[in-house]
């Protein structure tokens, strides 16, 4: 692969750079509700050397009801800088599946304006699989400066999702399962409908992953894409169930230099949710 620290590097790329003095490793696990994983006790065991922990549901909007929803720009910079992350510094995030939540803060870094930033490719899995070094230390923080400058065109809220399905002027693309998708599946979240938006695609997270949780080179990329029936000359909407996965599509398409793309934040927790919402059900059409 080429590392690019604006979208994803390898786990050598991280070893040669992780001494660097402003670099900034975060670790972003974030686990589906009931999968029996805790993701701060596991950071708390071992983690990549230096790296903090970015919780997902704090940092996060909570005066929404939705699950963790982007956070108002003052939060995230509080946050971040509790953390010792603020500008000048390059970050790299990873999680503890491979690639599942880390694009998740990959992008709300973007939507924060903050560029430099990628995904360890493989995560922790493949990190810890080629013997590196771990701690279980936390690392010494200094406060540093932040400033952000947010990218609302990243982000799409229910009524531009609707606008959208309704007059197909972009390509809505779910990142859940084909059995979520088509509704056969129930959702792992309470009192949410099954099925997908109307004219939406569907291409599962880990269609753009290898078997070992590393993402494919662009040009395979682009072919999932297509096999999908996604039209790449349209901007594109990702989605999954609440925001997470939609992300991973988000940085495939940054990857392989599609850069209209924005995430439906509320995804399938907010449209599966209210009956006034159209639904279709089985494969895409």
């Amino acid at each position: 692969m080429t590392d690019d620290p604006k979208t994803l590097v390898s786990t050598d790329w991280l070893a040669a750079h992780i001494k660097d003095p402003d670099l900034r490793v975060l670790d972003a696990s974030w686990y589906l509700p009931g999968s029996g994983r805790d993701a701060k006790a596991e950071y708390a065991a071992g983690h990549i050397p230096g790296a903090r922990f970015f919780d997902i549901d704090d940092i996060s909007d909570s005066r929404s009801n939705l699950p963790h929803m982007a956070p108002p720009p003052e939060k995230f910079i509080s946050r971040l800088r509790a953390m010792g992350v603020g500008d000048g510094h390059q970050v790299v995030v990873y999680d503890g599946q491979g690639l599942f939540s880390a694009a998740r803060v990959w992008w709300t870094f973007r939507l924060m304006g903050k560029t430099d930033i990628a995904v360890l490719d493989g995560g922790l899995p493949k990190w810890q699989a080629e013997g590196r070094e771990i701690e279980d230390m936390p690392p010494v923080v200094k406060d540093r400066h932040m400033t952000i400058s947010r990218q609302s065109q990243l982000v799409r809220d229910v009524t531009q999702v609707a606008h959208s399905a309704k007059l197909g002027e972009a390509v809505i693309v779910d990142a859940r399962s084909a059995a979520r998708f088509e509704g056969t599946a129930p959702e792992p979240r309470a009192g949410l409908r099954g099925g997908h938006i109307p004219g939406a695609r569907n291409v599962p997270y880990t269609a753009v992953l290898n078997g070992d949780g590393t993402m494919k080179a662009p040009a395979d990329l682009r072919a999932v894409f297509e096999a999908a029936g996604v039209d790449l000359k349209k901007p594109v909407i990702t989605s999954c169930g609440s925001g997470v996965t939609a992300a991973v599509l988000s940085l495939a398409l940054e990857r392989m230099g599609h850069r209209n793309h924005s995430l439906y934040d509320g995804s399938w927790s907010e449209w599966g949710m209210y009956d006034d919402l159209a639904v279709e059900k089985g494969p895409a059409r």
